[in-house]
This record gives C-alpha cells, structure tokens and sequence, in this order.
C-alpha cells in the first residue's frame, strides 16, 4: 500500500545524512544495492500480532550507495505485511492502527527533515 501526499518524494539528502537520521528514528536501510535503498520501519498489529514494515525508498540521483556523500532522492512511503518464513505482501489489507502509527513516523521523519534542512 502506498502512502500518498507524505511530502517526502522529492526530498533529497546526502547517504550519509540519511543513514545517521534514519537510524534516530527507527528506520533501518536493510534492501540496497548500488542505486536504491530501502529504510523499514517495523510495526506490529497489536491485535494479530502480525508484522507490517513501513518502507521509504530512495534512489541514487548522484552517485552510488555505499559512498556516504552519495545523493539520494526519496520516494513515496509504502507499507508491506511481512509473509514468514521471508518476503512482503504489499497488497495486503493495513489495519487501521498500522497505518496511524506509519503516519505517526513519517510525520516525525518529515519534521526531522525540516529541521535538518533549516541548519
């Protein structure tokens, strides 16, 4: 499921920025390769107890990953259900819950962004 109008498609940040901001707020850059990343973020349906990540891509716009000036531009936010024993059902249904708390983080991430970007 995609999240729409998050404000965050567009922005863009250094690798290295990204990382150490991504990584203040929950978010982990496990998928990469040499022009795309993934950050997830994990979120729990506290009902079922079933496992969802809320994903932010971004693609290289100058550079490679791995390199930490590497430009990065992000993209629209998706949320996945993760399938045991590996993979991700981006067409499942999100309870509501799950998507009030996607919001919640990305509302934080954009904030810190802001706030990055005005120093």
């Amino acid at each position: 499921m995609e999240i729409a109008n998050t404000g965050l498609a567009g922005i863009e940040r250094t690798l290295g920025e990204l990382d150490a901001l991504m990584n203040d707020l929950g978010f982990v850059r496990w998928a990469w390769d040499y022009d795309k990343a993934y950050y997830d973020f994990k979120l729990v349906d506290k009902d079922t107890g079933a496992t969802y990540y809320l994903r932010v891509p971004a693609d290289a716009a100058k550079g490679r990953l791995e390199n930490p000036m590497a430009v990065l531009k992000l993209k629209e936010p998706v949320i996945a259900k993760h399938l045991f024993p590996h993979g991700l059902d981006y067409d499942a249904p999100v309870p509501v819950s799950v998507e009030q708390a996607a919001k919640r983080a990305l509302d934080e991430l954009k904030a810190a962004l802001e706030k990055e970007e005005s120093r």
